[in-house]
């Protein structure tokens, strides 16, 4: 049996032949709509870009401008430098210049008001450039970073070998380290590659005061007067993110306030002996061994490990014995970390004179929105929240950022480097305010009730507004793809999954059907996704291509955020895994909001 079903699977022919994507019946009935004898003019397209794009300040010019970028598309119609035709118009709306989000729209945020009424887009550990456990430690990742916006970028900063000099590595890890000089020179020469706004560098300090002091004397003479500090009275209101254009800011804990942590919790230590050991004290604790590090590293991006202990809160080395810190590395700190003595409402209390950065990994936080939930909201009113991955997340995986940003952090620390669906949120989220790396956060979270209540993610609101979504078709596998990548025989059978990340009232998934054999597959699909907060949804698209034995293959993402949604039917470039953009493949949707 086995030996006949081979002789017949010998004979099968490879059918790749790629069948032109036609304009689907809707985008042919509109073209019909708003041309006159078969060709749409400058007058119908200004009409069309009105009426159905909802591009309400477009001019006769810029239609103009669509149909003159054809002029050289090789067409037997005399009329094509007046007019477009169904296939101009239909490449007109499969081009790059139609894209869901609009690309003039530019950084269009209030940028003067405190950083503490932003959501920053963060890194963590930003020099990996792999695993947490035992990849290299390069400038490499930071620059890769800066280049797709990241405007907080973070630096484990320990003794190199000799004590002579500082590092940058993931402490107590196989992880290779960089000389610490160079990852400065790298953000300094690449901050401002895709934003003009300030970059935060945030130190996790493990040094010695003499080590210190070194660092002070490379971070002055690496940014100098791009060096934002605020004086000996320090801050009780955050600057701006426009006030500090091209600028460069660092925070981490006060070495003094190490000192003090360290001897304290020695202290507690020594009287605590044969009791069980908190998350502080966990500390010391070695990391997994290889063998168990590898396995946990294929874990989903969604699993419970055991808490991670802040690296802020101590540092390396007998502090104990060092009775006096560098003063010229404190006066360079803007933005100072730490959590205050006692339990979480401690570490969460207000003070009307002085603002600061909290850190708190993924489970405390998920722990603490249970109880504390509207203190975190009114803290980050005024001050910083940093949440950071779980150290269990070997393989440099993230969590889901929603849980944060609704609760108002700002620095919502992810992996850059890694992959997931997770990190797709991050990249979509920050594609909005010109992909400047700061957003403004929505009023709700900035603001308090007559009644002294805040914003309550789990309550269940209003619809406010339903986006209507409609999947046309998909393109450009075929030239982006081997062909026989999806299957051997033949053409994919592509599916699409359309959604909303979002607040957990307005977060669900939705599905095509799927289109076999085809490398242009047509849906014609619509859906509707009520939203009760808008502001902080974000579209999820997925393509995948079925196949009955294994898990069906991916096939392209893109994230976009609802709020600078283009309504009109609108091409969706894809990406890929790790977010890069393909150079062909693509959707044609519509967007719509009732």
């Amino acid at each position: 049996m086995s030996k006949q079903t081979y002789k017949i699977c010998c004979f099968f022919s490879r059918k790749f032949k790629l069948k032109v994507a036609e304009p689907p019946e809707e985008v042919k009935s509109l073209f019909d709509r708003y041309s006159e004898n078969a060709l749409m003019s400058v007058d119908h397209l200004h009409r069309f870009l009105i009426e159905v794009q909802g591009e309400e300040k477009v001019t006769k010019e810029d239609a103009q401008a669509i149909i003159d970028s054809f002029k050289d598309y090789k067409r037997p119609n005399i009329f094509h430098r007046k007019a477009l035709a169904l296939d101009t118009f239909f490449k007109y709306l499969t081009g790059n210049t139609n894209s869901a989000l609009s690309p003039s729209l530019g950084v269009h945020h209030d940028m003067t008001a405190p950083l503490s009424q932003y959501f920053i887009y963060t890194g963590h550990n930003s020099y990996l450039t792999g695993n947490q456990l035992s990849s290299d430690c390069s400038d490499v990742p930071i620059m890769k970073a800066l280049h797709r916006g990241v405007r907080v970028i973070e630096l484990d900063i320990w003794p190199n070998s000799t004590k002579d000099n500082v590092d940058v590595l993931h402490g107590r890890t196989l992880t290779t380290p960089v000389e610490l000089i160079k990852c400065l020179r790298t953000i300094k020469e690449h901050a401002f590659y895709a934003s003009s706004h300030p970059v935060i560098i945030t130190l996790e300090d493990h040094l010695t005061p003499d080590l210190q002091a070194k660092v002070a004397e490379m971070v002055t003479e690496t940014f100098g007067d791009l060096l934002y500090t605020p004086g000996p009275e320090g801050l009780n209101k955050f600057p701006s993110p426009a006030s500090l254009m091209k600028r460069f800011m660092i925070s981490t804990k006060p070495p003094k306030e190490y000192l003090d942590a360290k001897i304290a919790k020695e202290k507690e230590s020594e009287s605590q002996k044969g009791k069980d050991s908190t998350d502080e004290e966990t500390w010391g604790k070695e990391v997994p061994d290889l063998k168990h590090a590898v396995e946990d590293a294929g874990k989903d991006e969604t699993d419970e490990g055991e808490d991670n202990l802040d690296e802020e809160d101590l540092d390396d080395g007998d502090h104990k014995t060092q009775q006096i810190a560098a003063p010229e590395y404190k006066r360079l700190i803007a933005i100072h970390a730490g959590k205050a003595k006692g339990g979480l409402s401690d570490w969460l209390s207000v003070n009307p004179n002085t603002v600061r950065r909290l850190s708190l990994s993924e489970q405390e936080l998920e722990k603490a929105i249970i109880t504390h939930g509207t203190e975190i909201i009114r803290f980050t009113q005024q001050n910083l929240l940093r949440v950071y991955p779980k150290g269990l997340r070997i393989n440099s995986s993230n969590y889901n950022p929603l849980i944060a940003w609704m609760h108002g952090a700002q620095m919502v620390a992810f992996n850059m480097q890694g992959y997931g669906r997770s990190l797709w949120l991050m990249h979509g989220m920050f594609r909005a305010n010109g992909g400047c790396g700061y957003l403004k956060k929505p009023d709700f979270l900035l603001t308090v009730g007559p009644k002294n209540e805040v914003f309550d993610p789990k309550v269940k609101l209003p619809v406010k507004k339903t986006l209507k979504v409609k999947v046309y078709l998909g393109e450009g596998w075929y030239s982006d793809f081997r062909h026989t990548h999806f299957d051997i025989y033949s053409p994919p059978d592509f599916y699409t999954r359309v959604g909303i990340a979002g607040v957990p009232a307005d977060s669900i998934m939705k599905k095509t059907k799927t289109i076999e054999d085809d490398w242009t597959p047509t849906w014609g699909e619509g859906f509707e996704f009520p939203l009760s907060v808008p502001e902080l949804a974000l579209l999820r698209i997925e393509v995948h291509e079925y196949d009955m034995s294994e898990k069906d293959d991916f096939g392209g993402q893109t994230c976009l955020p609802v709020s600078e949604l283009r309504t009109g039917i609108r091409a969706v470039p894809l990406h890929d895994r790790k977010g890069e953009k393909y150079n062909h493949v693509k959707l044609l949707m519509r967007f719509e909001f009732a």
